[in-house]
């Protein structure tokens, strides 16, 4: 006679690895999309200070832009017509405001469309499910 406390379990059947498989498909799904969220936050969070950056640059070169150019404008009208005055500062401004819009674009640029990670993960995991043995 045979103890059946001391035998082996069965082994798995097809229903049950099938579930088992299918639930790890789903657990690496959500993991995926957990990361690609991630991802995105990070990215949006770079792109808003970025945005903000920009906002910031933009309010405080108008204010000094107004104030200064009204303080230069008339200082120079002792030397010049207040006209000429009025336009080698609206110059001197542009060329400022040329420098800020230049530094702003190019933090823009450094944000990333998107999730790399992601998309690389991804493309990990269909070529391991093509090829499981690999």
């Amino acid at each position: 006679m045979t103890d059946r406390t001391t035998q082996q379990p069965a082994d798995p059947s097809l229903g049950e690895l099938v579930n088992e498989i299918a639930d790890d498909l789903s657990r690496l799904f959500r993991q995926e999309m957990a990361l690609a969220r991630a991802e995105i936050k990070r990215e949006a969070t770079k792109a808003g200070k970025a945005a903000g950056m920009l906002g910031g640059a933009g309010f405080a070169g108008y204010m000094v832009a107004l104030l200064l150019s009204l303080a230069a404008a008339y200082g120079l009208a002792n030397v010049m017509d207040l006209g000429w005055a009025c336009l080698l500062v609206a110059v001197v401004w542009a060329a400022i405001g040329a420098v800020l819009f230049v530094r702003g674009r190019t933090a823009m640029r450094s944000v990333s469309p998107k999730p790399e990670q992601t998309i690389e993960s991804l493309k990990e995991d269909a070529q391991w499910a093509r090829h499981p043995t690999k």
